[in-house]
């Protein structure tokens, strides 16, 4: 029997799987220069309230779309309910698509070290460092693609981590049947209130779920307003604590974390991006071409739609257009959004 249809059979009080259809995605976001429109960016917008009712969506929510590292959240919380025995900094490194800092090396080190694994165990797919600037630095060093600095893998190491402490196989960690990603599996639909809609290859090599943008939201929100000490709630701490770590240096996901206090934020991949305050206040987004240019001041207006102080989002709310080193025009969010942010 597939995964899939393993867990339908587990969880059969779940709510029917999204459909998968070509999603009907609407403008969330102009590319304004000179006073002109000259692009516009498609894409779909979740926000719930804190009882968990939609109070505004644009595009398709419901159709299944693939959340990419956004699912980190949940996944630390299902290697958790395995039995992962982490939290600061390194919970938060599980749950991070990292920059590649010296900072984000050694936690992995230190979460293989706990386990009394070797570095040659990983298998997540070698890679530069994510962030530009280290990088650089990384290639003008002469060294080469590393799995330590690619950006999962804190997620890998802590998915060895806990393969190892239940006494499961480690060399096929990343085979959907294998126990481990059952079990993540499992968390994804339980957090998410929905069965999973297919199941493929993320970027790193890991099991990667089909779930709505709807689904993503309320995982965010359940995380968030988890009683303190669940596992849900150590992963929330964890990455608000440290979230330079969960991410790095002069990334807007740790950036917005620190304006808005309570948030948890994760981006993704493709335009992919979700946020939950303690509340259970939640927005996701998703850019239907995947342009992460876009993605920040949608998530900015949908999060001032969610209640957040428009001041405190004014930073994330635009990016800046240039022409001739200067700045000429903007990306910001479109009609359907921009109310909210001159509310």
């Amino acid at each position: 029997m597939s995964c899939l249809n393993t867990l339908a059979a587990q969880v059969s009080s779940l709510a029917v799987a999204p459909t998968i259809r070509e999603p009907l995605h609407a403008p969330v976001a102009h590319l304004v220069r000179g006073g002109v429109i000259e692009g516009i960016h498609y894409g779909s917008v979740v926000v719930l309230g804190a009882d968990g009712t939609v109070e505004l969506q644009i595009g398709d929510i419901e159709a299944a779309f693939y959340p990419r590292s956004a699912l980190k959240p949940v996944q630390a919380v299902a290697l958790l309910r395995a039995g992962l025995p982490l939290d600061g900094e390194l919970l938060a490194l599980t749950a991070a698509s990292h920059s590649g800092e010296e900072r984000h090396l050694d936690g992995t080190r230190r979460i293989l070290e706990q386990a009394g694994l070797p570095e040659d165990v990983l298998r997540n797919v070698p890679d530069l460092p994510y962030d530009p600037v280290v990088r650089e630095a990384w290639v003008r060093e002469g060294r080469l693609p590393s799995r330590l600095a690619q950006n999962c893998s804190g997620k890998h190491a802590a998915m060895l981590y806990t393969a190892h402490l239940n006494g499961w196989s480690l060399e096929d960690y990343l085979d959907p049947a294998h126990p481990l990603q059952q079990a993540i599996a499992e968390i994804v639909e339980d957090l998410t209130g929905q069965a999973i809609a297919a199941v493929t290859v993320d970027g790193c090599g890991a099991p990667l779920f089909s779930i709505s943008l709807h689904g993503l939201a309320r995982a965010a929100a359940r995380i968030t307003t988890a009683p303190p000490g669940t596992p849900e709630a150590r992963v929330a701490d964890a990455m608000r604590e440290h979230a330079e770590m969960a991410s790095g240096s002069g990334r807007d996901v740790a950036s917005l974390m620190r304006a808005v206090p309570g948030l948890l934020t994760k981006d993704g991949f493709e335009g992919v991006h979700v946020a939950a305050l303690p509340d259970g206040r939640a927005v996701a987004v998703k850019i239907a071409d995947g342009a992460d240019r876009a993605r920040l001041p949608v998530v900015a207006a949908a999060l001032a739609r969610c209640g957040v102080d428009p001041a405190v989002l004014a930073e994330f709310a635009q990016a800046p257009l240039f022409g001739g080193g200067e700045v000429v025009g903007s990306i910001r969010p479109a009609r359907a959004l921009e109310p909210l942010t001159e509310a």
